[in-house]
């Protein structure tokens, strides 16, 4: 009985059938393959009208195409969104580049593709950048106090406490008050600093990580240090030549060319070092070849103010008689001269677009221009007057009145009551600049040298391509010669950049006509010939080649003609003319 009865339960085990466990995408299958069947009766019911109407078939079987053609998503269904998502026009503004330019009329060949493709690119390297920005992980910005509250009043020292850690640290000073007062570098990428003092004491600084990088006294007074391409090397102007040192304080090169230099300015797109001197030279040396490019001799005096234009590379130069002039290595006059303020001027500031410059005179004024038209748009009464300024990425301005720093907000844009941040240092500010991509202002005084912490003046996004401040040495070594493989010719530094991406069209009209001379008739008047195409290997490529060049012989034989005959009639109508016109002692003539 028992083995019956397992018998029993075994067949029923058996008989038993096993049922799956439902599953999530069970569900979407289904409703894939009814909505599936929907659509295909639409179509149907929707193909049956139009072939009543009289649709030819064919109409058909081209949106049968284009439906299949759509990409189906996991659950089954037509993409409703077919194609790439729409950018904002805000977000195209933010990185367009410069005015479009017009074709002009008439351009043919590898001129019209190559125009055409710089355009493309530009339009695709917009739509990208406008695209990825939403992937840029930080913002920016400012301080915001309470309804009874000014920012201006805010201390560094309550600003070090209220942010992290690694912030604070961002906000120190240095008491170097034997060598000073001091003039102050950032690098590039915002990550090393470089410091003179006026006495001869010179150090290069990751600031960062607070690691000294070289330190020395060159016994000689020091105007004006400046980085160069990399933190790897750095001009110093000394008392009688300018010097070029390495990172770990190496002697590389002593320029005597350049003598009695008072200020530097590096062109990084270019590799120039532009110096200004006490002669009143301005001079431009090639780091690259190490070759002096240029020496303007600017009849103006004194050269202590100077002021570089990082759009265009143009150099702004202020004189004591109230005027800023701007040159470039091209030409021995300036391109433009502007009195400015009724006394001398102080200190120059220009923004990264270009747009605007910013200056300071002895009559006490600070004065913004707009440097597209060259017309004063602002100008603000200081009770002391600035002697140093400086523009950070995002639009601030640095101002210092004796030991004084004040830092303003919207000033180019919105007239500006107050300071924004106001803070006071040991001794009198000598240079000030801020810190890329960093909330930090360096101010360097006749005591040493201040870190500030300024919310919403560095970009937040780093251009990793161009400036990385957490690139290793290898990255360094292939961005190297990458620049020097792209270095720009000083040749085309000019006020407005954008006209080298134009055709000149009077000389290019010059040169047609010349050749059109030189040929005895017009090659772009006609058409270019296309010979039909030939069965039985009669439009080979050397074949079609042959037929191309005896049609241009003929048609060239046929203008050549007609000009000879038209030089042959002129000719003999001056002859003729000649002939009419002689007097009574053409007969003694030989």
């Amino acid at each position: 009985m028992a083995a019956n009865e397992d018998t029993e339960l075994k067949l029923a085990h058996v008989g038993k059938k096993k049922i799956a466990p439902k599953r999530y995408w069970d569900s979407t299958e289904k409703k894939a393959t009814e909505d599936a069947e929907e659509g295909q009766k639409q179509e149907e019911h929707g193909e049956q009208k139009k072939n009543i109407k009289g649709e030819m078939p064919y109409l058909k079987r081209k949106k049968r195409k284009t439906e299949a053609g759509r990409k189906k998503g996991i659950s089954g269904k037509m993409d409703p969104f077919p194609g790439p998502a729409p950018v904002s026009e805000d977000k195209l503004k933010k990185f367009k580049r410069g005015e479009k330019g017009k074709m002009p009329q008439g351009t043919r060949g590898r001129l019209k593709d190559s125009l055409s493709g710089a355009e493309v690119a530009s339009n695709l390297a917009q739509n990208q950048a406008a695209r990825y920005d939403l992937l840029l992980p930080e913002d920016a910005g400012f301080l915001e106090g309470d309804e009874d509250e000014d920012t201006c009043t805010f201390l560094q020292e309550d600003i070090a406490d209220a942010v992290d850690i690694t912030s604070g640290a961002k906000y120190f000073n240095l008491t170097l008050s034997q060598f000073g007062p001091y003039r102050v570098d950032y690098t590039r990428n915002g990550r090393h600093l470089l410091l003179g003092g006026r006495r001869g004491h010179v150090a290069c600084i990751d600031w960062q990580s607070k690691q000294l990088k070289c330190e020395m006294n060159v016994m000689e007074t020091v105007n004006d240090v400046k980085w160069l391409h990399s933190e790897a090397m750095y001009a110093v102007a000394q008392k009688k030549w300018l010097y070029i040192y390495d990172s770990s304080g190496i002697e590389l090169h002593c320029i005597r060319k350049f003598n009695d230099v008072l200020r530097l300015q590096f062109l990084p797109y270019h590799f120039l070092l532009a110096t200004a001197s006490t002669t009143g030279f301005l001079q431009y040396l090639d780091v690259s070849v190490g070759k002096e490019v240029a020496a303007i001799c600017t009849k103006a005096g004194r050269l202590d103010v100077m002021a570089l234009n990082p759009q265009n590379a143009i150099i702004h130069l202020g004189h004591p008689t109230g005027t800023v002039t701007l040159w470039s290595p091209n030409q021995r006059e300036p391109l433009v001269k502007m009195l400015c303020h009724k006394g001398g001027v102080r200190s120059i500031a220009v923004d990264k677009t270009g747009t605007y410059m910013v200056t300071s005179g002895l009559d006490r004024k600070l004065k913004v221009f707009d440097v597209r038209t060259f017309q004063p748009l602002k100008s603000y009464f200081l009770p002391a007057g600035a002697s140093c300024l400086a523009l950070s990425q995002r639009g601030l301005l640095c101002a210092s009145t004796g030991d004084i720093v004040q830092v303003y907000k919207d000033v180019c844009s919105t007239p500006v009551k107050k300071p924004y941040m106001t803070h006071r240092v040991r001794g009198s500010v000598c240079g000030a600049q801020f810190c890329p991509f960093e909330d930090v202002l360096g101010v360097g005084h006749a005591e040493g040298f201040t870190s500030m912490l300024v919310p919403g003046a560095g970009e937040p996004n780093f251009d990793g391509l161009d400036a990385n401040p957490y690139r290793s040495v290898k990255q360094r070594q292939e961005w190297e010669v990458k620049a020097l493989l792209e270095k720009v010719q000083p040749e085309l530094i000019g006020l407005d950049p954008g006209q080298l991406g134009l055709v000149d069209r009077a000389t290019w009209e010059q040169r047609h006509q010349d050749k059109v001379q030189a040929l005895g008739f017009d090659p772009l008047a006609k058409a270019k010939f296309t010979p039909k195409f030939r069965t039985k290997g009669r439009s080979s490529s050397g074949k079609v080649q042959k037929r191309k060049k005896q049609v241009a012989h003929e048609d060239q034989r046929d203008q050549i003609r007609e000009t000879v005959e038209q030089l042959q009639k002129e000719t003999q109508k001056k002859i003729n003319t000649d002939q009419g016109q002689r007097s009574a002692l053409d007969r003694f003539r030989k």
